[in-house]
């Protein structure tokens, strides 16, 4: 048996994205392009997929885009986690974003940095104290026994009453593009892919062929 998958496609016709009509910089474009994917009710717009590489092997999960700031995209994570350690050796990463229902996909290109320690512990507190513990008792990646073992420890710390501060494990990075490529589904796979990229402090555009 195998999945027969050819006869799946879709027509893309929702919207055009010309030359004509785009900013200079790229974040105005990706917070325009975020907040009409909320408005969309696309299921969770700040999930993002994050490609790391080590030993010339790539590899990919999903995280939350917390932030936008500082020309900058900002994500929190456990430091020793799988894809902690690979930025740790190769901080050059990939983010991206796919909204299906706007028809739309933006791929960044650009390395990583270690937000300041008040910047994890701020958002690390303003979590709720169940994903607090979580990321406390987790070894993220790491092999483990069992989930009870997981489990017991959460109960315990939650039923503690002690106070759930940021791990030093635990924090922000902030992952700054080189590259921004913003691609809207076109009729007759003629997508509309604009790229921009930063040269010398100032953002170039380029389209590219689907």
């Amino acid at each position: 048996m195998g999945l027969k998958l050819a006869h799946i496609r879709r027509n893309y016709k929702k919207s055009k994205l010309s030359e004509e009509n785009i900013p200079e910089e790229p974040f105005s474009l990706f917070e325009k392009w975020f907040e009409e994917s909320v408005i969309s009710n696309e299921v969770e717009p700040n999930a993002v997929v994050l490609s790391t590489v080590s030993e010339n092997k790539p590899s990919a999960r999903v995280v939350l885009l917390k932030e936008v700031s500082d020309d900058s995209f900002v994500f929190f994570t456990n430091y020793q986690s799988r894809k902690g350690k690979e930025m740790e050796v190769n901080p050059f990463v990939a983010l991206t974003f796919f909204w299906p229902l706007s028809e739309r996909q933006v791929r960044v290109e650009g390395f990583v940095k270690k937000t300041d320690s008040e910047v994890s512990s701020k958002y690390f507190n303003s979590r709720p104290e169940e994903s607090r513990i979580g990321s406390v008792v987790s070894p993220q990646s790491q092999v483990i026994i069992s989930k009870k073992m997981l489990e017991d420890e959460f109960f315990s710390l939650l039923n503690g009453n002690l106070p759930v501060v940021c791990p030093p494990h635990w924090g922000g990075y902030r992952c700054i593009p080189q590259t921004i490529e913003f691609w809207q589904g076109g009729e007759h796979r003629l997508h509309d892919r604009i790229r921009y990229t930063k040269e010398n402090g100032v953002w170039k555009t380029e389209r590219l062929a689907p």
